[in-house]
């Protein structure tokens, strides 16, 4: 019996000493609480944005960062490959696919950067039915609790400004192996209904965009009074102030040339004739064979837009919308027709996938659009149905425009008064960005496969 309580004695005291051991060697690997804002903005940001209530503790912390990896829900399966550290150096990160495009807003401001919150507190629009619209709250949104959002961003009510947000989204976008950035523009001195200008934000954006070797281009608004005359000279501002910037986008046309590319939002409020005027080569102020010259991209809603688009004189076709279902272009069981379409005509089909659609934060009546995530399938679904049509390009709706729902961005669980938000959970917030990953590996692969 004494050799059994010896025996005993000296086995828990090796297992205390492993587990000391082991206690030692998690503490040095745990990262240094004054660290700088790593790519989630958790940890280091929560440290340092407390005092604005963007993120209350680090508990949800602690537990999302421990969250599991989505499985992939799809029949079609892009390569797993392995699980990316975000805090890690840029040699981590995989290569940029220069054909996936992510839309990219600058219009989000704070007080600590702009002296007040932008777009967070996005009014709550009301229905054009004034009869139906009685039926729903009116007002503002109160951040940093309350955004104009159904998600809440890791890093909380950001500035479009601040340096660290910047370098973050690029960590984030490299980390999706996501090339290209089209952010969205105005001219100087103009802005959406909600927001400020934002043409002297480009300045940083490229800058950084730069560092992680990822490429700008520019997704054009539809402004008051924009025509071909307007958008000629923006098209030079563009070239000019910008255009010699290692980070601009270029993209080579089906001549062989290195071009700039431009998406044009709501390109269908100008009639054909308009833009034709600019894009065609014999129209009164064209801007084919100048140095100005550039390949762009008409936003396609309904099916006879095709057709007007191609007498337009655009060089391609997207279709933004992350909502199957909700418009012609948008709906993927129309993508194959219109990639034949495109094909036929010289066009680039560029189709637009996205994680899913909810946008009644902001327009409480407009659940009919809303489209569930589903924990990745939705997103999953939209990748595969763009890869089937081998398309030259795909862009992604979106990085970071959270009133619609559609960010890949990572976003954490909170609850801001009233405010319930909706999560990735049970996956972590990183799950969209490894899923576009997997897919923008896939694709590279199916387009050099195709050029063997």
């Amino acid at each position: 019996m004494a050799r059994l309580r010896q025996k005993y004695c000296v086995t828990l005291t090796a297992l205390a000493l492993l587990i000391f051991v082991i206690t030692v060697v998690l503490k040095t690997l745990t990262p240094d609480a004054n660290s700088s804002v790593d790519a989630f903005g958790f940890v280091a940001f929560a440290h340092q944005r407390q005092g604005e209530n963007h993120i209350q503790g680090n508990s949800e912390v602690e537990v999302l960062t421990r969250a599991a990896i989505a499985p992939n829900a799809m029949n079609k399966k892009a390569p797993e490959g392995k699980e990316l550290s975000f805090d890690s150096g840029a040699r981590d990160f995989p290569p940029p696919n220069y054909n996936i495009h992510a839309f990219y807003y600058t219009w989000y401001g704070n007080p600590q950067f702009d002296g007040r919150y932008i777009h967070w507190n996005h009014p709550l629009l009301p229905h054009w039915d004034p009869k139906v619209a009685e039926g729903y709250p009116k007002g503002r949104h109160q951040p940093p609790d309350d955004i104009g959002a159904n998600f809440y961003p890791a890093l909380g009510a950001y500035s479009s400004r601040d340096p660290s947000v910047v370098e973050a989204h690029m960590q984030q976008l490299r980390t999706a192996a996501v090339g290209v950035l089209a952010v969205s523009w105005y001219p100087p001195g103009m802005k959406d209904d909600n927001g400020e200008s934002t043409d002297d934000i480009v300045p940083l954006i490229l800058e950084v965009a730069d560092k992680y070797k990822v490429k700008v281009a520019f997704h054009i608004e539809p402004y008051k009074g924009r025509d071909d005359t307007s958008m000629l000279e923006n098209i030079k501002y563009i070239v000019e102030k910008y255009g010699g910037h290692p980070a601009f986008f270029r993209h080579k046309s089906s001549a062989g040339k290195l071009l700039p590319l431009f998406y044009i939002y709501d390109s269908y409020l100008q009639s054909a004739d308009i833009w034709a005027q600019m894009l065609k080569p014999t129209g009164k102020s064209t801007i084919r064979n100048t140095p100005y010259d550039s390949i762009f991209i008409a936003l396609l809603v309904e099916e006879k837009h095709k057709r007007e688009i191609l007498d337009a004189g655009f060089d391609g076709i997207y279709t933004y919308f992350a909502t199957s279902g909700f418009s012609y272009g948008s709906s993927y069981h129309n993508w194959k027709s219109i990639k034949d379409f495109c094909d036929g005509n010289n066009l680039i089909f560029i189709p637009s996938v996205g994680p899913g659609y909810i946008d009644t934060s902001i327009r409480p009546w407009n659940f009919q659009n809303t489209r569930n995530r589903i924990n990745g399938k939705y997103y999953e679904t939209s990748l595969s149905a763009a890869l089937d049509t081998r398309p030259q390009i795909i862009s992604v709706t979106s990085f970071n425009e959270w009133h619609e729902g559609t960010q890949i961005e990572t976003a954490i669980p909170k609850t801001g008064g009233q405010t319930a938000y909706l999560d990735y959970l049970p996956h972590k917030p990183s799950v969209y960005l490894e899923i576009t990953r997997r897919w923008a590996v896939k694709f590279r692969e199916d387009q050099v496969g195709e050029d063997l």
